[in-house]
């Protein structure tokens, strides 16, 4: 019987990885870092919440970008203590965009306060160690446009403050995001294109989510060789936005194609946040945290990313 499209992506994607195996096997001995993204813990104690990874085996996490206004945020020096003492390091920041700091906002006082921002965020990245800040062109919530020039304005802002990304050693990650939340920039694509014209050394990375990429890419695995060496971190869950194993993802195409461009290396994470099915996600930052269903959801999606890669791999 004539394969399906999808299944002719997934056999293309798969010689590959056999190809990589067979030819070297030195390339896959490192495994994926594992990381956490930790805002949709809600209203947890970070040392919780570092708890909860250290015992699942979880050594990086994804600090949730707090720092909304001068006195607001997490403390460099209580946070690289805590994260220390359950030996977990900051992967990166969770730059969180709405319409109240939006890089593409018709109102200069939104865009203004995306600069100050990313000013706080990236003068913190840099004191506990973040590789990457994510950054999102448009604001999330917002899926309708402004007017037709959302995209230029969007890039002409974060140029203002695209020579601190090299100041502070920070990767700038533009993530896609799907458009039921976003205006635009929806795809691989459409991040390399703001990227380009951004045009700037600070300002050259992707942060993915499977679960944006779901609905608006052809291919999970396609749009992940797409994106290649820019690819700095990855936001994992399952196609209902749960944990892994718990709805019809395919993660053994997606680690597959992590490894053909070469994702198990230093500075690149895989990085679960689990926000469950809706809308604006946004709302989950400020939640009361059931502390027996976040364990269920790390135990349940580490345990299952780490035995689809030892499948593979062995």
């Amino acid at each position: 019987m004539k394969k399906q499209n999808y299944e002719l992506k997934n056999e293309k994607i798969l010689q590959a990885f056999e190809e990589l195996k067979s030819s070297s096997p030195a390339a896959l001995e490192n495994r994926l870092n594992l990381s956490w993204s930790n805002w949709g813990f809600g209203m947890e104690s970070l040392a919780d919440s570092a708890g909860r990874l250290e015992k699942n085996g979880i050594c990086y996490i994804e600090l949730h970008g707090n720092h909304y206004g001068s006195l607001l945020g997490y403390e460099p020096k209580e946070t690289l203590k805590v994260l220390r003492d359950h030996g977990i390091q900051v992967a990166g920041i969770c730059g969180m965009f709405s319409a109240d700091n939006d890089l593409s906002s018709n109102r200069a006082l939104h865009r203004q306060a995306a600069l100050e921002y990313i000013r706080r965020e990236l003068k913190f990245a840099s004191r506990v160690g973040a590789g990457y800040m994510l950054v999102v062109p448009g604001a999330v919530g917002r899926p309708g446009a402004y007017d037709d020039t959302e995209f230029e304005r969007s890039g002409e802002t974060l140029r203002k403050v695209a020579d601190l990304f090299v100041e502070h050693g920070v990767r700038a990650a533009i993530e896609p995001i799907r458009s039921a939340e976003v205006s635009f920039c929806h795809t691989v694509s459409d991040a390399r294109e703001y990227i380009a014209a951004v045009n700037h050394p600070g300002v050259r990375h992707i942060n993915g989510d499977v679960y944006h990429m779901q609905t608006e890419e052809a291919h999970i695995g396609e749009a992940v060789l797409k994106a290649g060496e820019m690819l700095t971190n990855l936001h994992i869950a399952d196609s209902n936005r749960c944990a892994l194993g718990e709805g019809s993802l395919d993660l053994d195409t997606l680690i597959r194609a992590l490894y053909v461009i070469g994702y198990n290396r230093e500075g690149c994470f895989v990085t679960p946040e689990p926000l469950g099915p809706g809308g604006d996600p946004y709302p989950a930052m400020y939640g009361k945290p059931d502390k027996k269903a976040l364990d269920r959801l790390v135990a349940g999606t580490a345990s299952y990313f780490r035995e689809r890669e030892q499948e593979l791999l062995s």
